[in-house]
């Protein structure tokens, strides 16, 4: 026969709704019940009925989330740490990629997730046109990237904060030709460059250090792009000392190139990152660690709570901590005439 929820709560000792709120991970409900009415319903053999649920609630339970790079090492940890906070409170997750123009502005022209979300997390940036399209969905909407915007729950961190603590570093341990390698905002919005750029040349203007722009370049946010960059920078008729990499990846780009031309870490040339890639601990990259699982995580939990506390006023802006992790690959500039 098949087990009901009435069949859980009387074998668990509680009634049906705490049991309908211990499996879906909704708020009320104890650590110590949950796991005992969750050890029931697996005794039982209990499956709640997603269809049944939908008619009581009128929701979907499904949660929309739109990505620009779904591959990418940011963005699948964002998406990861999400899916599973969605999961364990019963929601699925429907996934649209919209790494290229073409796929982004369809996206946005039919708006498919209209009627089929009962939320939406977006790791892109949207434009006010888009901005508005999912406003109009009628649903919560949680970010992970860029600064606050009306009708979003952006969890995020200080981009400026982060950069010139590690730009800092590298002025406080003497470096003068201080690179820097960036991504380019692009099609897709991106905020983050242009912050972490423009607290690059404050830092570089407080310590009166004079902005060469040959000490910049493009690395696409990728550890190919990184590796490019670093080369570009090493052609420079004076190349620098030591380099910011605006991502953990573009630095271990960096990092091979500096090997290929036989280049020591630090010695010849420091290197600092941004993000504490799951990797950066094993090579020793001094970084800015993010907490990338954890923003995402918390964009996640708050979308939830405000399924469950409509009336709530939900939260604009949830700043994470940042911190400089000193490892390997910085040190000061060896004496070589003027730097």
């Amino acid at each position: 026969m098949t087990v009901s929820i009435t069949d859980v709560a009387r074998a668990a000792g509680v009634s049906a709704s705490t049991v309908s709120r211990a499996l879906r991970g909704r708020q009320g409900v104890s650590d110590e019940v949950r796991a005992q009415i969750t050890a029931v319903a697996e005794q039982l053999g209990y499956t709640a009925s997603r269809s049944a649920s939908s008619l009581a609630s009128g929701r979907t339970y499904t949660i929309g989330v739109v990505v620009p790079y779904v591959g990418r090492w940011f963005f699948g940890t964002v998406l990861d740490s999400a899916e599973h906070v969605f999961s364990a409170a019963g929601y699925d997750v429907l996934l649209y990629n919209l790494g290229s123009p073409e796929t982004r502005k369809r996206f946005f022209t039919r708006m498919p997730v209209r009627k089929r979300v009962d939320a939406l997390l977006s790791l892109l940036i949207p434009d006010d046109e888009e901005s508005a399209a999912l406003r109009s969905l009628g649903v919560p909407l949680a970010s992970t990237v860029g600064g606050a915007r009306p009708g979003f729950t952006v969890v995020g961190i200080d981009d400026r904060a982060g950069t010139e603590s590690a730009v800092r570093h590298l002025v406080n341990l003497g470096h003068r030709r201080i690179g820097m390698i960036s991504g380019s905002s692009g099609p897709q919005h991106w905020t983050t460059p242009v912050a972490r750029r423009q607290a690059y040349l404050d830092v570089l203007a407080e310590a009166g250090i004079e902005h060469d722009p040959a000490l910049e370049a493009d690395g696409d946010y990728t550890v190919e792009g990184g590796e490019r960059a670093m080369t570009e920078l090493l052609a420079a008729s004076r190349p620098p000392t030591a380099v910011f990499a605006q991502s953990d990846e573009m630095a271990m780009g960096a990092l091979r190139a500096l090997r290929r031309h036989r280049l020591k870490v630090p010695d010849d040339v420091s290197v600092v990152g941004f993000d504490d890639h799951e990797l950066a601990d094993v090579i020793g990259l001094t970084t800015v660690a993010q907490p990338v699982a954890g923003q995402g995580a918390e964009a996640a939990r708050l979308l939830l709570r405000q399924l469950d506390e409509p009336g709530a006023e939900a939260p604009g802006h949830v700043q994470m901590p940042i911190r400089l992790v000193l490892r390997e690959t910085t040190a000061p500039p060896r004496p070589r005439g003027p730097q």
